[in-house]
C-alpha cells in the first residue's frame, strides 16, 4: 500500500484555524496548540452570545417601549396588557422602533391600548367595539 503523506491537509486545516485567530492576542494567533484552544474556546462563547443577543435586544427594546409609553400616562405592562385585549399584534421590536421613528403612530396605538383598558375598567357595552371600528 502507497504510503500517504499528509503535509498539505493539515497545513491547510492549521491555515483555517490561525485565520480564525486572528485578532487574538500574544501565542494565540500564531500557535497552532495555543490558537486551537483558543478558537475552540471562542466558538462556545459565539454560539451562548447568539442566544444572548437576542435577550439583551428584548431587554433594550421593552426599555424604550416603557420611556415612550410614560409619556402617555401608562407603564409597561398596562400597555402591552391593554395592546393584548385590543388585539393588536405587533411585536415589541417594532413597538420600539416605532416609538423613535413614528410617535403619531406610536401614539395611535397607546390609545388603543387606553381604550381597552378604559373599557374593561367601566364595562360600558359595545364602547369598546365601537372604539376599535
Amino acid at each position: 500500500m502507497a504510503r500517504v503523506k499528509r503535509g498539505v491537509t493539515a497545513h491547510a486545516r492549521h491555515k483555517k484555524t490561525l485565520k480564525k485567530a486572528k485578532g487574538f492576542h500574544g501565542r494565540r494567533k500564531n500557535t497552532i496548540r495555543a490558537a486551537k484552544a483558543a478558537v475552540d474556546r471562542s466558538m462556545q462563547w459565539a454560539t451562548k452570545d447568539r442566544r444572548i443577543k437576542k435577550r439583551n435586544f428584548r431587554a433594550l427594546w421593552v426599555q424604550r417601549i416603557n420611556a415612550a409609553v410614560r409619556e402617555h400616562g401608562l407603564t409597561y405592562a398596562r400597555f402591552i396588557d391593554g395592546l393584548s385585549k385590543a388585539g393588536v399584534e405587533v411585536d415589541r421590536k417594532v413597538l420600539s422602533d416605532m416609538a423613535i421613528q413614528d410617535a403619531a403612530a406610536f401614539a395611535a396605538v397607546c390609545a388603543k391600548a387606553k381604550e381597552a383598558l378604559a373599557y374593561l375598567k367601566t364595562g360600558t357595552p359595545g364602547a369598546f367595539e365601537a372604539a376599535v371600528r
